[in-house]
């Protein structure tokens, strides 16, 4: 099969390797989309992976063309998404069912081959059955949409609550989308593009709660619209030391902060910052990954449940489509940034 091979940092090469040999409680899956994420770029380009040769894409849907001996024949032909974390199913936090907190666990695209490729071995308990309606696009960013609603079922703003959305990256904004679908009117959001101002506003904000950081003061915006309150629940989606200072000091007093940003940088707190989570006693949250049980409850049910019926349209996120012989092209969009681009999708 065609694949591409991570040999190295900034060493990415399209090569004919092996087809995967699935074990017993595996299928081989036959990728038809895959989206490109953002911690793709440092993990190809900057920073590389935990293991070489690897195969990276962790945003993935396909059709299973083999099942192992072990796997439930109902999913010849069927079509799936993919969960890419593969817990141990043994420490403290599987044995609570919370696996994406599992201590000693693995990543398709990261730690193991994953979906830049024409096939992939993916373990049938990471398999979610796709409904005819549900496009492979779709099903490609069921991994950040479910990333989204984790945060935001996690930090649960109430509809009345002032809510803010600091960074419109991909996350930020299927968080949006669905804070929107769950019927939140109350939202201020805070970007530094044009492309997402444009999408908060195709998704149904007023151009005038978004602020552009680049010309705005977002501080100042922020408490103005809130008559100095400042917001009831602060969605940090950027991972900057400066974004997060802002956040604690745009939280009104005992409010809710919900970090969702990776950091891209090393995180200190000033004293003065220090003193306004004291007094104000705000609650900091983090928030890792998606609950993905098989439960009607988890977060990716949760996504299904709204893209089977039509509640939740993030075709509209994408803003490239490329094959896969051309990924190094759609990596170049995403780490020079030199146009517009929400999500970049490979298709087989």
């Amino acid at each position: 099969m065609k694949a591409w091979v991570l040999h190295g940092i900034n060493d990415l090469r399209f090569e004919e390797v092996n087809t995967p040999i699935i074990g017993e409680n595996e299928v081989l899956l036959a990728v038809k989309a895959a989206g490109i994420c953002g911690s793709d770029i440092p993990r190809v380009f900057y920073t590389g992976t935990y293991s070489y040769p690897l195969i990276p894409g962790h945003e993935f849907a396909g059709q299973v063309e083999a099942v192992g001996a072990a796997v439930n024949e109902k999913w010849q032909g069927k079509r799936g998404g993919v969960f890419p974390l593969i817990p141990c199913g043994e420490c403290p936090p599987c044995q609570k069912a919370q696996y994406e907190m599992c201590r000693h666990y693995s990543y398709l695209g990261s730690r193991r081959d994953g979906g830049f490729a024409d096939y992939v071995a993916v373990p049938e308990k990471n398999l979610i059955a796709l409904p005819e309606r549900v496009s492979f696009e779709e099903a490609a960013m069921f991994e950040p949409m479910s990333v989204a609603v984790h945060a935001m079922r996690k930090a649960a703003p109430l509809p009345e609550e002032c809510t803010v959305i600091c960074g419109l990256g991909t996350i930020g904004l299927f968080l949006l989308m669905f804070l929107l679908e769950a019927g939140h009117q109350n939202i201020l959001v805070i970007g530094n593009k044009d492309f997402q101002k444009r999408m908060a506003v195709q998704l149904g904000v007023p151009e005038t709660s978004f602020c552009d950081s680049r010309t705005q003061d977002a501080e100042s915006w922020l408490l103005e619209r809130t008559d100095g309150r400042g917001a009831d629940v602060f969605f940090e989606c950027v991972g900057k030391n400066e974004t997060v200072t802002q956040a604690v000091g745009m939280t009104g007093p005992g409010g809710r902060i919900m970090l969702v940003g990776n950091p891209a940088s090393d995180m200190t707190l000033s004293k003065a910052v220090y003193w306004k989570i004291l007094r104000n006693q705000l609650t900091v949250f983090g928030t890792w990954n998606s609950s993905f049980t098989h439960s009607p409850e988890d977060d990716w049910h949760y996504v299904l449940d709204r893209l089977g019926d039509g509640r939740i349209k993030p075709a509209q996120m994408i803003t490239h489509r490329v094959p896969l012989e051309e990924l190094n092209r759609g990596l170049a969009v995403m780490r020079d940034k030199r146009e517009e681009y929400g999500k970049v999708m490979l298709h087989m």
